[in-house]
């Protein structure tokens, strides 16, 4: 089975996530965007083997520690979808207007598209391009634990903004309710930023997704 930690880091308190098989402890990290060094000791600590690092989307609090991580690692960069080397190549820009170290254009080992799988461990994860946050944004989804990872897509009570350049509203509303939603109401799901929910719980009160919205 899949068992995870999440790792608020960097001033936007942005949720990097370790997930693992538990038989194997072969893990991936999601999001690094930053504190390198409290990742590493979580890894030692819980004396994970990561196999890779994914990628939801190139904002800098989501990606802002991968080159640095990657290299520690030995590990490659899987994700996101290839529409966001809009971002990813925008990062010594995106540094300097939210104040981060400098971090160089990003450039993954492998870019996903919706319906390819990443493995982790003896794990499957389904792979959900879903845009509209960002153009190349995708979601991670263990179906068995019955668990998404699904970045700055979905929020409890919220869902991501659109407002940034290629951002879609339209876009994002139809991802959630057409790609999401559609996994059940007893999925849980780990987002980008704050607390946990259930697809369920945003069907019925989401103010911007609900089923009455």
């Amino acid at each position: 089975m899949l068992d995870y930690l999440i790792l608020p880091v960097t001033p936007f308190a942005q949720n990097c996530s370790l997930i693992w098989e538990e038989a194997t402890r072969r893990a991936a990290v999601v999001d690094p965007g930053g504190e390198v060094d409290g990742i590493m000791a979580e890894i030692a600590g819980r004396d994970l083997q990561v196999e890779k690092i994914l990628l939801t989307h190139g904002h800098i609090d989501h990606v802002g520690g991968t080159a640095e991580l990657a290299r520690r690692l030995g590990v490659p960069i899987e994700g996101p979808q290839r529409e966001e080397a809009f971002w990813l190549d925008q990062l010594p820009e995106q540094c300097r207007m939210f104040g981060f170290p400098d971090t160089p254009a990003l450039q993954p080992d492998r870019w996903l598209e919706d319906g390819d799988t990443v493995t982790v461990g003896g794990m499957t994860l389904d792979v959900l391009h879903t845009p509209g946050h960002t153009p190349g944004h995708v979601c991670f989804v263990h179906r068995p634990s019955k668990l998404a990872l699904v970045g700055d897509v979905l929020f409890a009570g919220s869902i991501g903004r659109t407002d940034f350049p290629r951002g879609n509203h339209a876009e994002l509303i139809r991802a959630i309710r057409g790609k999401l939603f559609p996994l059940g109401d007893d999925f849980s799901f780990i987002p980008g930023h704050g607390p946990m929910s259930t697809f369920g719980e945003e069907r019925r009160n989401n103010p911007f997704v609900a089923d009455w919205a």
